[in-house]
């Protein structure tokens, strides 16, 4: 079943994307939610329309997430975590904790727009995913101290 997105789904696709799924998904969850739209041909001249508009718009707000990206890559953030004895933190470093670190460097990152991909378990440096856009991906890097 083809659908098209109307908003950014993390595995899927970005919004105003023409994607392949499975009808259940489709019809029991995307379209519902209001995620999705079936893809007709009206639908789709009404999207091709919409992106050739918007063309102009989507180059301002990626060379923005550009300047952002080179900003990010210049910035540690000390994370607090309680450490135990053996050297091993209690509970785990999340992404809110990432977004609100970043917050305060005056960077308003929404969280799940981070993933931490290795596993966070003492202290020490570390870096997370950023995906500011879908084609502008970045890391940033934090460290993990006691409190």
């Amino acid at each position: 079943m083809e659908i098209i997105l109307k908003t950014d789904i993390k595995g899927l696709g970005y919004k105003n994307d023409l994607v392949e799924v499975k009808p259940g998904y489709g019809r029991n969850y995307l379209i519902p939610q209001g995620f999705a739209v079936l893809a007709t041909d009206s639908n789709k001249k009404i999207l091709a329309e919409n992106i050739k508009q918007a063309a102009h718009k989507a180059e301002k707000i990626k060379t923005e997430a550009e300047n952002i990206a080179a900003k990010l890559a210049e910035v540690t953030l000390e994370i607090k975590a309680k450490i135990g004895d053996s050297g091993k933190i209690f509970g785990k470093v999340t992404t809110l904790q990432i977004s609100d670190a970043l917050a305060t460097q005056g960077f308003e990152i929404d969280r799940k727009k981070i993933a931490i991909t290795v596993p966070v378990e003492g202290a020490g440096e570390f870096t997370a995913d950023v995906d500011l856009h879908r084609e502008v991906k970045t890391k940033v890097k934090f460290v993990v101290v006691g409190e």
